[in-house]
């Protein structure tokens, strides 16, 4: 299987990790040799409630019993849609209050950008350096990462960006800016929180000049930093939200949600403003319903800043010079870029499962399903406290 991954598959890198799945159970990754893999990651913070949970595996196989795919996108009036759909509304702050659904973050992200510029006329769009919101090209050309898009020019025109944090750069959002699109933590950049109300900054400074304040919770919401959506923890409500990974606890989904003002000009001139076939799809909302019924009738959502805290207690070693993030996404910055690899490659060897963040070579990414127990935090840390033990004795 391994000579055929290689021989057909799509590579994304030269180096990928490789581990042939058999299965999967809560915290552990199982291979076809039967090593156990304790699971630090959760499929980059898509696997909410951990592996295989019996309530979305129930609700997807009652669902796929019932129907699958039955029409485009907003057409016919299914339950699993229309119960998530409200599911999500009752629980956000107003006036974020209607959601379109879509298959990834990424088509999220093109569909808040689309929105943006319909309901404001303009076309000037600014974005954070060394931010990412997805890999197509519009959400590319809003990805504050040369590196990465320089292969990709030209993409969309009319981008500007701007430093998260800096408040001087602000002031270059105008009556020409339609949207100014912001992760509400920067992910790629290693995992950087917004400081001394610097997205309430930027929101009032949108009102002034009627732009629109998009903020990206892919990463961010679904209970990952304390609060079903991580803005919730800044004072601040955007007027556009994007949804993806942790919402389908494992299974491919998206979202971008506006008020019914702002959202209803899609609707006209023209009209399909956005389409998606699979969109919204039956199986996948019934998976998204049960991980949020989950989360809102268990406290694990409130736990997350306890495991927070024990992280961050257990994890204080020389070679660590911060850790950063919020509740279960956080990213331990080690000295060097090297060091993290060792980390990462060496966990891997004694079955704890940890990755990388985009832009920041130093971080070490840690963001396990919000279900991990106590004492899976615990080995998973000691696990990683021996091995910059065995590296600092190397040095």
């Amino acid at each position: 299987m391994k000579e055929d991954f290689f021989k057909y598959q799509a590579q994304t890198s030269n180096h990928p990790l490789a581990i042939a799945i058999s299965h999967a159970n809560e915290s552990f990754i199982y291979d076809i040799n039967g090593k156990s893999y304790l699971d630090f990651i959760a499929g980059v913070s898509a696997n909410t409630l951990g592996h295989n949970h019996p309530k979305i595996s129930q609700a997807i196989k009652e669902q796929v019993d019932k129907y699958t795919h039955v029409m485009v996108y907003g057409e016919f009036i299914q339950q699993p849609q229309v119960s998530l759909t409200k599911l999500l509304a009752e629980n956000i702050p107003k006036p974020l209050e209607t959601v379109y659904l879509t298959n990834s973050g990424t088509e999220a992200t093109e569909g808040a950008l689309k929105l943006a510029k319909r309901y404001t006329g303009r076309h000037e769009i600014i974005a954070a350096k060394n931010s990412y919101h997805g890999n197509t090209q519009g959400s590319m050309s809003v990805c504050g990462a040369e590196q990465q898009n320089s292969a990709f020019r030209p993409l969309i025109p009319g981008i500007q960006f701007i430093e998260f944090n800096n408040v001087i750069d602000i002031q270059k959002i105008t009556s020409k800016t339609a949207a100014v699109i912001l992760e509400t933590i920067q992910g790629g950049a290693g995992f950087i929180e917004p400081k001394n109300n610097y997205l309430k900054k930027v929101k009032e400074k949108c009102d002034e000049v009627g732009a629109l304040l998009i903020l990206d919770e892919i990463q961010t919401g679904i209970g990952r930093t304390g609060k079903l959506f991580g803005f919730e923890n800044y004072s601040v409500v955007p007027h556009i939200i994007i949804a993806g990974k942790g919402l389908g606890g494992g299974m491919p989904i998206g979202a971008f949600i506006a008020s019914n003002k702002i959202m209803s000009c899609l609707k006209n001139h023209p009209k399909l403003g956005h389409i998606t076939t699979f969109g919204g799809h039956p199986v996948i909302a019934a998976a998204a319903n049960a991980t949020l019924t989950e989360l809102f009738n268990s406290n694990l959502i409130k736990e997350t800043l306890y495991k927070e805290k024990l992280i961050r207690k257990s994890l204080i070693h020389p070679l660590i010079t911060e850790v950063r993030g919020k509740g279960l996404m956080l990213a331990v910055i080690v000295k060097s870029e090297e060091t993290a690899s060792k980390v990462i490659l060496r966990c891997l060897d004694k079955g704890l499962l940890l990755f990388w963040l985009l832009f920041e070579g130093k971080a070490i990414r840690i963001t396990p399903p919000l279900t991990i127990s106590n004492n899976e935090i615990t080995k998973g840390c000691t696990i990683i406290l021996e091995t910059l033990n065995e590296i600092l004795a190397e040095s």
